[in-house]
């Protein structure tokens, strides 16, 4: 972990930490003398800085966090969010470091036209990569405390994905998977078939998923519907389970930040 620079967040009280993990970025801040949760995110690029957002606007995760965390007297959670490997040299890396690697590699068929091979996949070790490196690290530079029943993973679309394929294989690690639009039209249903059968129960707690009405989210409806279907066959009930619709929203940040306050009250609800 080599720190690389520190800047101040509008409404954000201390500084964003950012650091170089062996090539991959990460932007994380943690309240003043840490904390007993963990709240880690993909896309790390729109989370805090605006100079680094996709369209110049940000989750605004942290805000959120401490918002919610205060309305239910929590301390608010540590949050890191993890850049992709998207750059001129490797104009694709997101889609290699946010794509489920296993269900491809075992047969299911991209129902969008590939531009990454299935050997070019480096889902797996993106994974082992934020559990096994980045969040030991920051757990200890921030004096914070790690527990997996108080750990949750975020993403939207791609990073949705990614999220509940980390519930497939990291179970161990966090509890709640809270993946927002996510881009189901990759694989479409057999890509619900593969993963959500393969969240363990016995380690993840909840699990949250959610769209939009326009834009590319306006796509998912017959993809979500069959996931919801799926998740309640499998017996994913009551408060473990949330799947909602945010009408007039559409596929960007400034989407999801506007009711990211809802998927953090589901997991902070324990």
């Amino acid at each position: 972990m080599q720190s690389i620079k520190r800047y101040q967040v509008r409404g954000l009280p201390g500084k964003v930490e950012r650091a170089n993990f062996n090539g991959r970025l990460v932007d994380y801040w943690a309240p003043e003398g840490g904390s007993n949760r963990v709240l880690i995110a993909h896309d790390g690029q729109n989370i805090f800085d605006r100079r680094t957002a996709t369209f110049v606007y940000t989750w605004r995760l942290a805000q959120n966090a401490i918002r919610v965390s205060k309305e239910m007297g929590e301390k608010p959670p540590v949050v890191i969010g993890v850049f992709h490997s998207s750059s001129k040299s490797d104009p694709h890396g997101r889609g290699k470091d946010l794509s489920p690697e296993d269900p491809f590699r075992e047969g299911v068929k991209p129902l969008i036209t590939p531009t990454i091979t299935v050997d070019e996949l480096r889902g797996n070790a993106y994974l082992n990569q934020i559990f096994n490196e980045i969040v030991p690290a920051i757990v200890d530079e921030t004096k914070s405390e790690y527990s997996p029943q108080r750990t949750a993973m975020i993403g939207s679309s791609m990073g949705g994905l990614a999220t509940l394929y980390a519930a497939t294989r990291m179970s161990e690690k966090f509890s709640t998977a809270l993946a927002l639009s996510t881009h189901w039209p990759l694989g479409g249903n057999p890509l619900v078939d593969w993963l959500l059968p393969r969240i363990p129960q016995a380690g993840i707690a909840k699990v949250w998923m959610s769209r939009g009405t326009k834009g590319l989210d306006a796509t998912y409806p017959p993809f979500q519907e069959y996931a919801d279907s799926r998740m309640a066959d499998l017996g994913w009930k009551g408060k473990r389970f949330t799947s909602k619709v945010y009408h007039r929203t559409t596929h960007n940040e400034r989407s999801w930040a506007s009711y990211v306050d809802e998927p953090l009250r589901f997991w902070l609800n324990t």
